[in-house]
């Protein structure tokens, strides 16, 4: 899919001179790496949850989890680019491994009830998406209407709408990662955010 940076939707980066260079290492599904002793699992859990390219880093002599976006703490999950069901996937995987602490991609260093915070969402919004595609509304107009209840102290709410494209596309039959409309999905969520640019802010 790509890098979509549309202007208006970010505050601009400046990066400087960077020169892509392609990886020397590649993986399926796992790959065990070592910091002298200590061994580190990379670990890719499901074809699209995040993304389609999510990796964790598992080192289960320290039962230390990196999730990397697949868990939020104090965020609003964000599929738009993956999948609402693959990340319930990742996200039962990630119990699986029963973790003591979790470094998520934002957020505080966790454990395993931010974790039941991010699938207890998502499980929200893929319970709810089947009625609202049926309703007609667009994701833009249903993100207006839903009312977040538990997790509207989370940050960057916003995402709700870009999350709903992914919800109704999964409803449509759409596979998990399949392309869709990421840019309408973005302005949608620049709408909802009240026509500012989108900030981070988990």
């Amino acid at each position: 899919m790509g890098i979509v940076r549309p202007d208006g939707i970010f505050d601009p980066v400046q990066w400087g001179d960077l020169e892509l260079v392609p990886p020397f290492v590649t993986f399926d599904d796992r790959l065990a790496v070592h910091a002298g002793d200590l061994r580190l699992e990379l670990i890719h859990l499901t074809s699209a949850a995040h993304t389609t390219n999510d990796v964790v880093v598992w080192i289960p002599e320290r039962r230390v989890l990196f999730s990397g976006d697949l868990v939020f703490n104090g965020g609003t999950p964000f599929v738009l680019m993956g999948s609402v069901s693959g990340s319930l996937e990742a996200l039962d995987a990630i119990a699986e491994l029963e973790p003591e602490v979790i470094v998520p991609g934002h957020g505080e260093v966790c454990g395993m009830e931010e974790v039941a915070t991010c699938g207890s969402y998502l499980r929200w919004l893929q319970l709810g998406a089947p009625e609202l595609v049926a309703s007609g509304l667009s994701p833009l107009e249903a993100a207006r209407q839903l009312d977040l209840g538990p997790y509207a102290d989370l940050l960057d709410a916003e995402r709700l709408a870009g999350n709903l494209h992914r919800a109704f596309a999964e409803v449509r039959g759409a596979r998990p990662g399949a392309d869709i409309d990421v840019a309408a999905a973005f302005a949608d969520m620049i709408a909802f955010n009240g026509g500012r640019p989108l900030r981070c802010m988990a």
